[in-house]
């Protein structure tokens, strides 16, 4: 799950982590009370969306006057930004941050993240501080290194040192105010369940203060129900809306970008299934896992989900019938494709618990829905038969 940049700030100062002062807005008026409450002659104002690359999209101005703070909260409030990691769609932008100037002198990169390869969290730190960090690992990788955390001892004071030796922080006191920073960050990320940590840039200013200019935090969601606080953060107005009806109904869903709905049971059979859809020449809309306790209703909204996407052509249902029982899975079909009067081609593979009686409620249902024996057979006769209705 995301949040937004000035939540997680607010998160990370309970963890003693330096932040500069600021105050959300979702008005100009707010937007520029909020200047004046903060003070000081420079401030910055920034969109507020769960993307990178705002800065170069025209979603972060400097701004040197009240006046110059209203007209950017004019500009940026309400439009539509678009970055290398929305895509063309962008995302809506219905609040800024308006965070006071700070005297910056270098910028850094720094992150807490699993390193999967270890099981092991990971810090990943850069000189190359505001930078896109991809770029960065592709172009010159040697920039970046790696501090390996134990999860027996955590991270440890003479880590947190030599991160910032590596990082180019001689001073004494820097050192120390970088080491404390590291320790908060690490605490934060263990306590409250968060995926990946990271701040970009990290500055030290001029006057010898160590900040989190910028924040990402993402959190596990399997976690959330032990952060309920957190899991009320979530701006449902910057997710997928599709993706949001799914969650309320306990279902997985992905949008992707092809044109066969997914329809499965189990993260495991949902991926196999796209990759023999990609094998047959198709391409998936989506991942939409029903889970293993769906009832007749929630494959009906799964259904209703999938055919949101105007790119649909076809739908592949495979169901693997172990908890979840194939004729619940046909009911629940045959009641979605009548009530919303399917008109792509539906092919159904089940197997497994009761898949007799599932092959025979759908049998007898009167609708077009075409059975296949076998996943590999359901993939090549779906493909087949969205090339057939596109061509006709």
């Amino acid at each position: 799950m995301n949040i937004h940049e000035y939540q997680a700030k607010e998160l990370l100062k309970q963890y003693g982590v330096a932040v500069p002062d600021g105050k959300v807005a979702s008005t100009v008026e707010e937007a520029v009370n909020a200047a004046k409450s903060l003070g000081g002659d420079i401030w910055v104002v920034k969109a507020q969306v769960y993307a990178g690359g705002r800065g170069k999209a025209g979603g972060v101005k400097l701004c040197k006057s009240l006046d110059e703070v209203k007209q950017a909260a004019d500009d940026i409030i309400g439009m539509t930004l678009v970055t290398h990691q929305t895509g063309p769609e962008g995302k809506p932008v219905d609040m800024v941050y308006i965070e006071k100037g700070s005297n910056i002198e270098t910028e850094l990169y720094i992150a807490i993240t699993l390193d999967r390869a270890t099981s092991r969290l990971t810090i990943m730190a850069s000189t190359e501080g505001g930078m896109d960090i991809e770029a960065v690992a592709e172009e010159t990788p040697e920039k970046i290194f790696h501090t390996s955390i134990s999860p027996v001892t955590g991270l440890m004071p003479y880590q947190g040192r030599e991160i910032a030796f590596r990082l180019g922080l001689t001073d004494p006191q820097q050192v120390r105010k970088a080491q404390q920073f590291m320790s908060g960050l690490y605490n934060c990320f263990v306590e409250l369940d968060v995926s990946i940590l990271e701040i970009n840039p990290l500055v030290v200013t001029k006057e010898g203060d160590i900040l989190a200019l910028d924040a990402k935090m993402n959190f596990d969601t399997n976690a959330l129900f032990r952060h309920v606080p957190i899991e009320g953060m979530l701006d449902e107005r910057q997710e997928d809306p599709r993706e949001v009806m799914a969650a309320q109904h306990e279902l997985s869903y992905i949008a992707l970008d092809g044109e066969i709905g997914c329809m499965v049971n189990g993260a495991g059979l949902a991926m196999s299934t796209m990759d023999i859809i990609k094998h047959c020449g198709g391409s998936p809309a989506n991942f939409l896992d029903v889970g293993g306790s769906a009832t007749e209703d929630r494959v009906k909204t799964a259904f209703e989900i999938i055919l949101s996407d105007d790119n649909v052509k076809g739908i592949l249902v495979n169901i693997f019938g172990g908890i979840m029982k194939c004729d619940i899975i046909a009911k629940g079909v045959v009641s979605a494709a009548k009530n919303i009067n399917l008109s792509v081609p539906l092919v159904v593979r089940l197997a497994g618990t009761n898949v007799e009686e599932g092959k025979k409620i759908l049998a007898e249902s009167g609708l077009k829905i075409t059975s296949a024996s076998d996943l590999g057979d359901a993939a090549q006769k779906i493909v087949n038969e969205v090339k057939t209705a596109k061509a006709a």
